[in-house]
């Protein structure tokens, strides 16, 4: 397996001049100030004018979360030009700015594997499993962008995707928007890793979301790190890196000091992990039927959740004792989503390829996580936070056609965002599973772009044949 060594600071100043050339475009002075043409008060008339474009990658992902990463940094080492898109001021999505801090489903090989056992060398995760891993925010931020850095990645910040162009059913230009304000992006190859399907509805791509369009879907959760006086003191309320029944137990006695404390939180299993000494991560809320497309829904949200971990912490300081001191050093910069679009692809994961173990031969991975279905409201919430729906998981292949668009050529998704069921997503949506999806996507879509072909006529066992060259399925 490859394990690039770790990158110099002369280099990572390099490669971001580097990264930055061809990107950093005025904006047009042609963008003046006009007046609104429409006839009806309630629209707005957006005077047209043109962008500048750039043309000077292979594969454009977009969306640098757990999936992004991967399917950038495997494209890039594939020999693919690369550039990478990210709204918030990191890498790493839910990892880093959604303070996630848990990895599920992460025993695989490939860049699953060499992500562990970087994170290990730089003392960034507690515990030896391989399936339930406890990581360090900080550390994996500085990680995604040094591999970035040496795949040759070109990566952006605070930069959105605000539109997507076809010519007949291929993908051929996005639009994003960003300090420099809106500019064009051309590329053979195109794969959507924003988690909630954000490029596939903009190119026009059907799809789903929780168990209806009216959105009864899984909910959302605000993560926060923690410093308390003495970690200790409280291990009888803390998950284990390395998970055993006692976990559970864990919990419950979480809950009775929350409750204690005056407070029955919306996620009745409130969690505890320890990061690093006395610097704790919390989850331990739920924001129940919001879409993760709705700006005023998810704001809303966001703050009802940050209000509700300070209540309940500001509440379990005046318990005093082992709860002296606690305080919040930080809410994760974007609330956590379990549910957004699940994209329409050539194949659609279900219920029936969970239980019955399904296997394809153009398999990318292999599941193992079962059906995680969070309470849809609060007052399930409130019988149990988390059910299987009765269903027992056989692992189960993910196939690369659920990973390429039906309606759309050109594009590829990777993530929570491929194409699936209700029931399937909640087992395969977890951070493994994206990181091998990401991976997959990655070495495919840098096939297509680089010998002129479209994702859906690579066949897959040169994708993992490619994979095996470079190391990353070893």
């Amino acid at each position: 397996m490859a394990t690039p060594q770790t990158t110099s600071s002369t280099s990572r100043r390099s490669f971001l001049h580097a990264a930055l050339a061809g990107a950093a475009t005025a904006i047009p002075s042609s963008m003046q100030a006009v007046e609104s043409k429409a006839s009806d008060p309630h629209l707005f008339s957006e005077p047209a004018h043109d962008l500048p474009l750039i043309t000077d990658v292979d594969v454009i992902v977009c969306g640098a979360g757990p999936a992004g990463v991967s399917a950038a940094i495997t494209a890039a080492r594939a020999g693919a030009k690369v550039r990478l898109f990210e709204w918030r001021g990191c890498l790493g999505g839910v990892w880093t700015a959604g303070l996630l801090g848990y990895l599920l489903d992460f025993d695989k090989t490939g860049f699953a594997k060499e992500l562990t056992h970087k994170l290990d060398e730089r003392g960034a995760r507690r515990g030896t499993s391989q399936k339930s891993i406890c990581y360090e925010p900080e550390g994996m931020k500085l990680l995604l962008e040094d591999l970035c850095v040496e795949a040759g990645v070109k990566f952006q910040f605070h930069t959105r995707v605000a539109g997507a162009y076809r010519e007949g059913r291929r993908l051929t230009t996005i639009i994003t928007e960003s300090k420099s304000g809106r500019q064009a992006w051309r590329a053979p190859v195109f794969i959507d890793t924003t988690g909630d399907g954000d490029l596939g509805a903009m190119a026009g791509c059907a799809w789903e979301i929780g168990e209806s369009k009216d959105c009864p879907c899984q909910p959302m959760s605000l993560n926060a790190l923690l410093v308390v006086k003495d970690a200790a003191a409280l291990t009888d309320y803390i998950h284990g890196s390395d998970p055993t029944k006692k976990d559970g137990l864990a919990k419950d006695a979480f809950l009775a000091e929350i409750k204690r404390a005056g407070f029955f939180p919306s996620y009745s299993k409130p969690t505890l992990w320890q990061v690093r000494d006395n610097l704790l991560l919390v989850m331990m809320n739920h924001e129940y039927g919001i879409k993760p497309f709705d700006a005023a829904e998810v704001t809303e949200a966001t703050v009802r959740a940050r209000n509700e971990l300070n209540k309940i912490v500001n509440g379990l300081r005046k318990l005093g004792g082992a709860w002296e001191g606690i305080q919040i050093a930080a809410t994760a910069e974007q609330i956590g989503v379990r549910d957004g679009r699940r994209i329409s692809g050539r194949y659609t994961m279900t219920k029936d390829d969970v239980v019955s173990g399904a296997r394809f031969d153009d398999a990318v991975t292999r599941p193992t996580f079962p059906v995680d279905i969070h309470a849809l409201s609060g007052e399930n919430n409130k019988k149990a936070a988390f059910s299987n729906a009765g269903i027992a998981v056989k692992p189960y292949d993910i196939p690369l056609r659920a990973m390429i668009a039906k309606d759309v050529d050109g594009l590829m998704m990777a993530g929570r965002c491929i194409s699936g069921d209700f029931i399937a997503h909640a087992s395969y949506r977890v951070t493994g599973n994206a990181v091998a999806m990401g991976e997959a996507a990655g070495v495919v879509a840098a096939l297509a772009a680089t010998t002129q072909r479209l994702p859906h006529e690579v066949p897959w066992a040169e994708g993992a044949a490619k994979l095996t060259q470079m190391g990353q399925r070893a």
